[in-house]
């Protein structure tokens, strides 16, 4: 799936199965609460903390799925083409970040 197919089956499924998008502040504050979910999975995964049981029915895949889908919302709510923006974005970090990285001693070893 594309993603210009993405925001297309997203769309459809909002207009028809979801009747109408939620506002889009409703839509920015389900997408602090879905990060909110995906950091708790990362922080019990890959991080100290352990699992609680009310943890283990969340699956990663889904949480970073949930993500996206509120973002891809937000898009088309304000018209972004999102391979539009990720193209552009990427021009930018080529200009921005052709040699920082590679000079950041940090990354180095």
């Amino acid at each position: 799936m594309t993603i210009a197919e993405a925001q297309q089956q997203v769309d459809g499924w909002i207009r028809t199965v979801g009747v109408r998008y939620f506002s889009e502040l409703t839509n920015m504050t389900i997408l602090t609460e879905e990060v909110g979910e995906l950091a708790r999975i990362m922080a019990r995964k890959y991080g100290d903390q352990s699992f609680k049981e009310s943890d283990k029915k969340y699956e990663l895949a889904d949480e970073i799925a949930d993500v996206l889908w509120v973002l891809i919302c937000l898009a088309n709510q304000t018209g972004v083409d999102l391979t539009q923006a990720l193209e552009k974005n990427f021009e930018k970090k080529n200009i921005r970040d052709k040699d920082r990285h590679r000079q950041n001693d940090k990354l180095s070893g």
